[in-house]
C-alpha cells in the first residue's frame, strides 16, 4: 500500500514541527533531491518495519499528515524528528545520522553558497552602508529588518532567512579563527529599528564581538566630508591559497568576482574607508556612549 494510501489527513491535529520555516524551495534543486532521498529512506524503513503511517505517526507523536509531507519530499524533517524516527524504527543511529544530509538545506541556496566561502576565507573584510552587517546582527535585530521588508516576506522565508543568518555565524567559532574586519555606518547604530529594546541589544553585542581578538569593529561617523562607501557595500574574503573573492554593487552589477584588477579596486576602496572610520578603541567608546543614550 502507497504513502498516499496509508496517510490519514487529520486537519484538528497539531503537528510538533509543522511550523513555518521547514518548507523546501521550490526552486532549489539540490535541496530538493536531498530531501526527497531522505524521505524515501524514511518510507522504506518505516514499511521493512511493518508500521502504517498512522501507527508510525501515534507512536512518534507526530500527525500523519507531517509523516507524509515529510517522506514524500514536501518538508524539511526537524533533527528531533529523525531521532525520534531513528528509535521509534530501531535504526540503530542509521536515521539520526541523515541529519548531517539536511543540515543545510534549510537555508536559502544563496546563503549556502555565501558561508561556503566563509567558512574558507581566511580574512574577511566587509562594509554595509544600510545595516549592521549580517554576521554581527542579533537574532532579533535580523528579525525585525526582514519583517520591514516590501514585498512582505512570508512567514517560512523569514525563518529559513534567520537560521541560514545563524547558521553563517558559526565562523566566529573557527579554530584557527579568521581575521574579520567590519566598518559600520553610525546611522545603523543610531536608529532604533525593530524598538529601543532590540538596538539596545545589538549594541551589546557589537561590544562583545569588538573583545574578540581577531575581530576589528571601526563605525564611519556621520561628520564626515569624505567617504570612500558612497558606491555602496564591499565584501572581500581571501583565503589560504592567495586567492580571494569580492563582491561589491559598484563592480561587475554586484556580481562576485575574483579578477586581481577588480580585486584591488575593492580593496582600495575599504582601505580608504578603514582610514576615513574611527580607529576600533574610538569606535569601540562611540558604541558605548550609544548604549547608555539608548
Amino acid at each position: 500500500m502507497s504513502v498516499s494510501d496509508e496517510a490519514v489527513r487529520v486537519g484538528t491535529e497539531t503537528d510538533r514541527t509543522d511550523e513555518p520555516g521547514w518548507e523546501v524551495d521550490p526552486d532549489d534543486d539540490w535541496a530538493l533531491a536531498v530531501v526527497a532521498t531522505v524521505g524515501r529512506q524514511l518510507r522504506l524503513r518505516r514499511e521493512a518495519a511493518g508500521m502504517r503511517v498512522g501507527d508510525f505517526a501515534a507512536a512518534a507523536g507526530y500527525g500523519a499528515d507531517l509523516v507524509y509531507k515529510i517522506e514524500t519530499g514536501k518538508r524539511i524533517p526537524r533533527p528531533e524528528y529523525l531521532d525520534t524516527a531513528d528509535e521509534v524504527l530501531n535504526a540503530g543511529g542509521l536515521i539520526a545520522a541523515m541529519q548531517e544530509d539536511v543540515k543545510k538545506v534549510r537555508y536559502p541556496k544563496k546563503v549556502r553558497d555565501l558561508a561556503q566561502l566563509e567558512a574558507r576565507a581566511v580574512e574577511l573584510q566587509l562594509y554595509d552602508p544600510l545595516h549592521v552587517h549580517g554576521l554581527l546582527q542579533t537574532s532579533e535585530c535580523t528579525r525585525a529588518l526582514l519583517s520591514m521588508r516590501r514585498p512582505v516576506y512570508s512567514a517560512e522565508e523569514v525563518e529559513r532567512f534567520i537560521a541560514a543568518r545563524v547558521a553563517r555565524k558559526a565562523i566566529f567559532e573557527r579554530n584557527p579563527a579568521p581575521d574579520l574586519s567590519f566598518v559600520l555606518e553610525e546611522w545603523t547604530l543610531r536608529r532604533p529599528l525593530g524598538g529601543r529594546g532590540v538596538l539596545r541589544g545589538q549594541l551589546e553585542h557589537l561590544l562583545e564581538s569588538a573583545q574578540l581578538c581577531n575581530v576589528e569593529l571601526q563605525v564611519m561617523p556621520l561628520e564626515r566630508y569624505e567617504h570612500a562607501g558612497v558606491d555602496g557595500g564591499i565584501e572581500v574574503l581571501k583565503f589560504e591559497d592567495g586567492s580571494a573573492v569580492g563582491r561589491s554593487p559598484a563592480v561587475a552589477n554586484g556580481r562576485a568576482v575574483s579578477d586581481p584588477r577588480q580585486l584591488r579596486i575593492l580593496e582600495l576602496r575599504y582601505g580608504i574607508i578603514r582610514a576615513q572610520a574611527l580607529t576600533p578603541r574610538e569606535s569601540t567608546a562611540l558604541i558605548e556612549q550609544l548604549l547608555g543614550e539608548t
